[in-house]
């Protein structure tokens, strides 16, 4: 069964930034698509971005230029560097794996593990 270790969220004010670290172990043949997604109190759950396993990047609209993913294969992490951080991007953070060679996703229900999550907190 595959693993997400999460880690990076804490506490930033407007204009800082923060970067998120996920890591798979546990059986993945390394063929994943990793992705990011956040959930505001009282909001859905939003599709932030992706990468497969061979660097193709997707993204919502509304990160690029703030938000950033990238990978290490050789260490199975995928990391989310976010920039210019502002208090509406406070939520829970996730990410996530879908198993399905180079699949690149934005819903939810098309990745099979997720991480814990980490609170991410932007101060005005």
């Amino acid at each position: 069964q595959v693993q997400l270790v999460e880690s990076g969220g804490g506490l930033v004010q407007a204009g800082g930034s923060l970067r998120l670290s996920c890591t798979a172990s546990g059986g993945t043949s390394g063929l994943y698509t990793m992705g990011w997604f956040r959930q505001a109190p009282g909001k859905e759950r939003e599709f932030l971005c992706c990468i497969t396993w061979n660097g193709h990047v997707t993204q919502a609209d509304f990160v690029k230029g703030r938000f950033t993913i990238s990978r290490e294969n050789a260490k199975n992490t995928a990391y989310l560097q976010m920039n210019s951080l502002k208090p509406d991007d406070t939520a829970v953070y996730y990410c996530a794996l879908d198993r399905s060679v180079g699949a690149s996703d934005s819903s939810s229900n098309a990745y099979d593990f997720w991480g814990q999550g980490t609170q991410v907190t932007v101060s005005s």
